[in-house]
């Protein structure tokens, strides 16, 4: 005679399956039921990440930057952290930390104009704050918001002007 456990343990085996199976089954039609559902494959290369829903591309080149900059025909918003801008930034950016902008933002943006050229940059290939701090600047009405990738790397290694010097 079969214990009680071992005819629990076999009916397990194929309920634990089933189940998971239902409610992948209920998750897909419930998703595909909201007006506006999660794509169930995303683009999360540079380039899918770098481009808005209407196909606008945020990332600027690194020459195209430094072109802006040597004309001061842009102002650069660093979205690191104060400590980090405090370590050094870009000559003659601004701060505006991602996780502080909600209390920064009117302070730091205030004498600009809607049409004035933004570069945001942060540091690292994978850093999303800068990406982030484009997308809420678009969002507040600002046009011409731009993303320099691994801007705080790329900017030192290419030796552009940097504050403080780097000595």
């Amino acid at each position: 005679m079969k214990s009680r456990y071992t005819m629990n343990w076999k009916q397990a085996i194929w309920q634990v399956p089933v189940v998971i199976f239902a409610a992948c089954i209920l998750a897909f039609s419930a998703n595909a039921l909201r007006p506006d559902s999660l794509p169930l494959i995303g683009d999360w290369s540079i380039d899918g990440r770098m481009t808005t829903v209407t196909g606008e591309r945020l990332d600027i080149p690194l020459q195209e930057a430094e072109t802006m900059f040597r004309n001061q025909a842009a102002v650069f918003l660093d979205a690191r952290s104060s400590d980090d801008y405090a370590r050094g930034h870009i000559k003659g950016a601004r701060s505006l930390p991602w996780q502080d902008v909600d209390r920064s933002f009117m302070e730091v943006t205030q004498d600009l104009e809607s049409e004035t050229p933004i570069i945001t940059y942060c540091d690292g290939e994978t850093c999303n704050l800068s990406h982030d701090l484009a997308l809420f600047l678009k969002d507040a009405g600002f046009m011409n918001v731009r993303v320099l990738l691994n801007g705080w790397t790329v900017w030192r290694e290419s030796h552009f002007p940097v504050e403080p010097s780097e000595g």
